[in-house]
């Protein structure tokens, strides 16, 4: 099960601990989901999503300004007591003193934010998703080509690094190298980014470590890319048949969600970075309604059929 920590969270949302004196990092969040306790402050608790962040809106902080002292005591001490993960006020809204002396005493973090209530609910679900997505790690390159996001895999030494130098050269953007971390987000979803500990960095045998971002600029580097297209290296190999048509599209099965892959043998003389970008023009235009396989497909057969010749 993936946990987050409810102080990334508030890092990322810049959000306010108004109980100072709790840890937020102490403190985990486990679904992706929030809640409004519109229902629950007046005392429905039957389907209660205990284990979501909870949110005060304009809602919820009028109905409770109606209530008398005693009874908002009372509603807050058992909604708090349900052990929740944090209790978030949106809108500028400030908690009664009453309501900060529960969350200590049921060890419940609250927090407060300026923004709108939907809006901020939107986002927070957005990073919570982010947080909590299923991951793995994998050997390979991440980068950018014409918006398409490519990572490049195959077998260590055979040049996936110095394809990825190619490429950002050539105007486009690295994002993760030797290793990358693969987040599904929803189900149609992956967004690939690169270890703190290795980010915007690219090993080159025979030369070492070097610092993209600092070499060529932050405009070729980015922190995170949607995954549409894996390009699979291998050894050239004499006599093995290789694809070249492209008529049947192959896939990578990765948590779940196939993407279209290519497998691309390497022998001297390819050009590896100019192949990577030809491969992401030609996904995207596939992705806009046009396949050249298809169309060649379509002509041969055409031919055939008006009583053609090839070459005329």
């Amino acid at each position: 099960m993936a946990v987050a920590s409810l102080g990334k969270i508030a890092d990322k949302l810049k959000l306010v601990n108004l109980t100072d004196k709790m840890n937020l990092e102490e403190h985990k969040v486990i679904i992706p989901d929030v809640n409004r306790p519109a229902l629950q402050l007046n005392g429905f608790y039957e389907h209660f999503e205990k284990d979501r962040l909870q949110l005060i809106g304009s809602v919820e902080h009028a109905y409770m300004e109606k209530k008398s002292d005693e009874e908002q005591i009372r509603i807050y001490d058992e909604f708090l007591s349900h052990e929740l993960p944090g209790l978030i006020y949106c809108r500028g809204f400030q908690p009664e003193p009453y309501v900060l002396e529960l969350a200590y005493k049921y060890n419940v973090p609250v927090l407060g934010t300026d923004r709108g209530t939907s809006e901020f609910m939107a986002d927070l679900i957005f990073t919570l998703n982010e947080e909590l997505a299923p991951m793995k790690t994998i050997h390979g390159v991440l980068v950018e080509v014409y918006g398409e996001g490519l990572l490049i895999m195959g077998e260590s030494g055979i040049g996936k690094s110095e394809a990825a130098l190619e490429l950002v050269r050539r105007g486009h953007r690295l994002v993760a190298d030797d290793v990358v971390e693969i987040r599904k987000i929803n189900e149609h979803t992956l967004l690939g980014s690169s270890p703190a500990t290795t980010q915007y960095l690219i090993e080159l045998r025979g030369i070492g470590i070097i610092d993209v971002k600092s070499l060529y600029g932050v405009e070729c580097v980015k922190g995170r890319t949607r995954i549409d297209l894996v390009i699979n290296l291998q050894e050239w190999k004499n006599g093995a048949e290789y694809d070249r048509l492209g008529l049947q599209d192959e896939f990578v099965d990765i948590l779940g969600i196939k993407i279209p892959s290519h497998n691309l043998p390497i022998r001297p003389g390819r050009n590896l970075a100019v192949i990577c970008e030809t491969a992401a023009v030609n996904h995207r235009q596939k992705k806009m309604g046009y396949n050249a396989a298809q169309e060649l497909y379509r002509r041969v057969q055409q031919n055939i059929s008006t009583g053609g010749h090839f070459g005329e």
